[in-house]
Parts: C-alpha cells; sequence; structure tokens
C-alpha cells in the first residue's frame, strides 16, 4: 500500500474510535519490525524519524526504506518527521517525501515559533502536507531537561488558540 497522509490515517482513526502507534525507528531493521507487527495485528501506523536519525541517513534513505516496505504491505503507514528542529530539515523531509511533519519551535520565544511554523506550513500546505507544531513544554524531562515549573505542565488555551490562527 503506498504511503499515505498522517491526517488520513488519524481521521480514520477519530471515525473508528481506536489509537495509532506512531514509532520512532533508526534503521531498516526497525522499519521491517514495525510494520510487521502492524501487519500482524492489522494496525495502521506513523513512522517517524528525529533530527537525531537523520544524522545517521538523510530523509531521502529512511523515506526510500519505509516506502519500499509499505509498498508491499496491507496497512496504511505514514511517514511523519518528528520534532522537526529546522526550516531546512523540514522542506528537506518534504522534498524527500514524508506524508507530514512536525515543525518544534517550541524553545523559541512565542512570536517565533509562530512565524517558524507558519513558513512550514507554507511550503507543506503546497503539497497538501499535514504539519503540526509544538507549543511549550510537557512536564517530566524534555529533552535533557526536567521540567517541575506547575504553570508548564498545561497549555494555555488562549495562546494554543492563537498559535493555530496565526499559523494555520
Amino acid at each position: 500500500m503506498p504511503l499515505i497522509s498522517s491526517f488520513k490515517i488519524l481521521s480514520d482513526a477519530q471515525k473508528g474510535h481506536y489509537a495509532i502507534g506512531a514509532l520512532n525507528i533508526e534503521n531498516m531493521e526497525m522499519a521491517q519490525a514495525v510494520i510487521a507487527a502492524g501487519e500482524e495485528t492489522n494496525s495502521p501506523l506513523i513512522i517517524q524519524t528525529t533530527p537525531s536519525t537523520l544524522k545517521y541517513a538523510p530523509p531521502s534513505l529512511f523515506y526510500a526504506i519505509v516506502k519500499s516496505i509499505a509498498d508491499n504491505s496491507k496497512i496504511p503507514v505514514a511517514l511523519h518527521l518528528d520534532h522537526g528542529d529546522s526550516f531546512a530539515r523540514s522542506c528537506e523531509a518534504i522534498r524527500a517525501g514524508y506524508t507530514s511533519i512536525m515543525i518544534d519551535g517550541s524553545k523559541l520565544p512565542f512570536e517565533e515559533n509562530i512565524a517558524l511554523t507558519k513558513k512550514v506550513v507554507e511550503v507543506a500546505s503546497i503539497l497538501n502536507i499535514p504539519v503540526e507544531g509544538e507549543l511549550g513544554t510537557i512536564g517530566g524531562k524534555e529533552d535533557s531537561l526536567e521540567v517541575k515549573d506547575k504553570d508548564a505542565l498545561y497549555t494555555n488555551v488562549d495562546q494554543a488558540v492563537e498559535f493555530v490562527d496565526r499559523t494555520g
């Protein structure tokens, strides 16, 4: 089955009331194992790579690996850039054929995060590729920092609405 958009996989899951696994891979064997497990359980999947994974191999190589396995699979598979760390990395993944992008500007000031996310959305929307943005932090461990600030544990709803409105 050809790679599909994470938007399609998630929309179908929402309608069908089931969850979707989003699993990070780091090599061909992991991609094979994850998709084999998805086939065994008849579970659509989102396969993800991160910027640290992409230090090992470029998005074009991960795309070729995942596409080749997915093309011979009976389950829907999306290929997602998880926690994209720059506009350039996002564009590289889009050019390679990734079917969704997450741009993580959460370490930037709010206005810079909006500008970065909006820029990625503008490029991705040309190819109808969904974009996920990140706003704020999640309690516990965030990268190498431990987040204990109570206010950081909760989404500021007004800020989230503004973020979505301004970035699309």
